[in-house]
């Protein structure tokens, strides 16, 4: 069957007055979607990682507050009241996830817009936020699908290509970034092959990318992490494209932990290493990576693989969700706006005041 070029994959979906999200802790072995309507189950899911990847927690975020904005606006008797009532849901989404700026991005959206409107009826508030949170979905889409275009660019008529962790349909709202340039590629008829790293502890790359190109009829090979030197060094590899959790004003970039040993493997072979992320994953109010705080998870994450033990009880454990690439080893970041270069504080800035 040939590979397609568009991808049915809709994370977030609202149905009704629900918010459900494919829950992707289920997958590949079941598509199941969890109910994430009340603000204690979309702080979960978020936590959880029900929901993940920087562009749809962002948007998954904005949907939460909306419905919580609804419920204010029904029961608060006076402005104060219902600001403080969505001030509070806001923090408690924006604490959930630190390291993903996006999550920031999208609640200060919809909180804009209530502060612009305060003159405005609650009601009418709580309206307006959501019908921004439902724009979100199609605007993530049409970025995603702008910054593949300028990715697949930069691709050959063949392209082996390593990414790392998920930052593909599942990662946004339906289109992708790092596997969203693979989907550009693929419709431009380039000779695509994908490795994909399995991306301890959680997998999402044996679990979530693997599964999210065979939906697309691309069939990835799935490597162990500590295989990519290998690959590089037979020459397997030309070209590393990964997402990204937040990028600093000077282009030192935080994606899934793992992407900085990636990044010097690929600089250590002279190959390209892109980061493909939208304009709101980069936080100018940070000047560098070291500004950048790093999630520390469960450890059980580590020590259980699928509820089974791997390490001794008592074992200490570093669980570190994220790493930060320092902008020297990263070639170019691929935005809806373009693919920017060195020096990255200064491309960067261009790009945002676009």
């Amino acid at each position: 069957m040939a590979a397609t070029t568009e991808s049915n994959i809709r994370p977030i979906q609202f149905t009704g007055e629900r918010v459900l999200l494919l829950d992707q802790r289920k997958l590949p072995e079941s598509e199941e979607y969890f109910d994430a309507t009340a603000l204690d189950d979309m702080c979960f899911a978020i936590k959880d990682m029900v929901v993940r990847g920087a562009p749809a927690i962002g948007v998954a975020a904005a949907f939460g507050l909306a419905i919580e904005i609804q419920r204010a606006a029904a029961a608060s008797a006076s402005w104060a009241d219902f600001h403080k009532r969505i001030a509070d849901a806001s923090d408690r989404l924006k604490a959930t996830r630190p390291t993903a700026v996006n999550l920031r991005w999208g609640l200060e959206s919809v909180m804009a817009l209530v502060e612009g409107n305060r003159d405005l009826p609650l009601s009418e508030i709580a309206e307006i936020a959501f019908v921004r949170a439902q724009s979100m979905v199609e605007e993530d889409i049409f970025i995603n699908m702008a910054l593949s275009d300028y990715g697949a660019e930069l691709l050959g008529q063949k392209a082996n290509i390593l990414t790392h962790c998920n930052a593909g349909a599942l990662a946004s709202c339906g289109w992708g970034m790092a596997l969203g340039v693979v989907r550009a590629a693929v419709k431009r008829g380039v000779d695509v092959n994908v490795y994909v790293d399995e991306t301890r502890p959680r997998q999402q790359g044996a679990r979530l990318t693997a599964w999210e190109l065979m939906q697309d009829c691309i069939t990835p090979t799935l490597i162990t992490d500590n295989m990519a030197g290998y690959l590089m060094g037979k020459g397997e590899i030309d070209t590393v494209i990964v997402g990204a959790d937040r990028i600093a004003a000077n282009g030192d970039t935080a994606n899934k932990i793992g992407t900085y040993s990636v990044a010097v493997l690929a600089h250590a072979h002279g190959i390209p290493f892109y980061v493909a992320a939208p304009l709101s994953t980069i936080d100018p109010r940070i000047a560098s990576g070291a500004d950048i705080p790093i999630e520390e998870r469960d450890p059980l994450e580590v020590t259980r693989i699928g509820g089974t033990d791997i390490a001794p009880p008592g074992c200490r454990v570093l669980n570190p969700s994220f790493d930060v690439t320092p902008a020297r080893l990263i070639t170019a970041i691929i935005t809806e706006v373009g693919v920017l270069r060195a020096p990255f504080p200064q491309s960067i800035q261009r790009a945002l005041a676009l």
